[in-house]
C-alpha cells in the first residue's frame, strides 16, 4: 500500500498546535494594502484559529508525515 503524502500548499499555510487546534494567517495581508484603513491593517496581523468544520480537511491534508 503507497503511503499518504502531504500536500505541500497546505503545509506552507497552515499550522496544527499541541492541542488539534489549526492556525492560519489571515486573509488579504499580502499585498494591496495601502488602500485599506489602519484599524483593518492592525486587526489582520498575527495568526487565526481555523474553525472546527474546516480543520479536519486540512488536518487530512496533513496526515503524511508533517503532522
Amino acid at each position: 500500500m503507497p503511503k499518504q503524502k502531504t500536500h505541500k500548499g497546505t503545509k506552507k499555510r497552515f499550522r496544527v498546535t499541541a492541542t488539534g487546534k489549526v492556525k492560519h494567517r489571515a486573509a488579504g495581508t499580502s499585498h494591496l494594502a495601502s488602500r485599506m484603513s489602519k484599524k483593518r491593517r492592525r486587526k489582520l496581523r498575527g495568526t487565526r484559529v481555523l474553525a472546527d468544520v474546516s480543520s479536519t480537511n486540512i488536518k487530512r491534508a496533513l496526515a503524511g508525515n508533517s503532522y
